[in-house]
C-alpha cells in the first residue's frame, strides 16, 4: 500500500525518569523505613510489581534500591544538604516512571526539582 503510514512498535519498552530533588523534608531524608514505604507506594502509583527492596544508612544519609519486576527504583538522600536523587526506570507500554518520581518528590516534601528521562527502547 502505496503511501501508507508505517507505525514502529519497540520490542521492549523502556522509560528511564531520574532527577533531583531539593530542600526536602530533613526528616524524612534520614528515615530508612518511611522511604522504604514510599518507594512502595510509587511502584504502585507507577503501576509496577515490586519484588524486593533493600537500604543501606550511609552516614545521616540513605540508600533506598527497589527492584521491580520492570526494573528498578533508587533513592539516595544527602539529609545535610536537604537533597536526594530519584531514579525510575521501567520496561513495559503498562507502567508510568512519571508517576512514581512525581509520588516520591511530593513525598519527600521538596520543594523543587529538576527531572529528567531517556528513551531506552529497543526495536531489536
Amino acid at each position: 500500500m502505496m503511501g501508507a503510514e508505517v507505525r514502529y512498535f519497540p520490542k521492549v519498552v523502556g522509560k528511564q525518569v531520574y532527577g533531583s530533588l531539593y530542600d526536602c523534608d530533613v526528616d524524612i531524608l534520614k528515615d530508612t523505613e518511611k522511604l522504604q514505604e514510599i518507594v512502595k507506594d510509587a511502584s504502585k502509583e507507577g503501576n509496577m510489581t515490586l519484588l524486593d527492596i533493600k537500604s543501606w544508612k550511609i552516614g545521616e544519609g540513605v540508600s533506598v534500591v527497589a527492584i521491580i519486576l520492570e526494573s528498578h527504583i533508587t533513592i539516595h538522600t544527602w539529609p545535610e544538604y536537604n537533597f536526594a536523587t530519584v531514579d525510575v526506570y521501567s520496561c513495559g507500554a503498562h507502567t508510568d516512571p512519571h508517576k512514581a518520581f512525581y509520588y516520591i518528590a511530593k513525598e519527600l516534601k521538596s520543594k523543587r526539582y529538576e527531572i529528567k528521562e531517556a528513551d531506552r527502547s529497543s526495536e531489536f
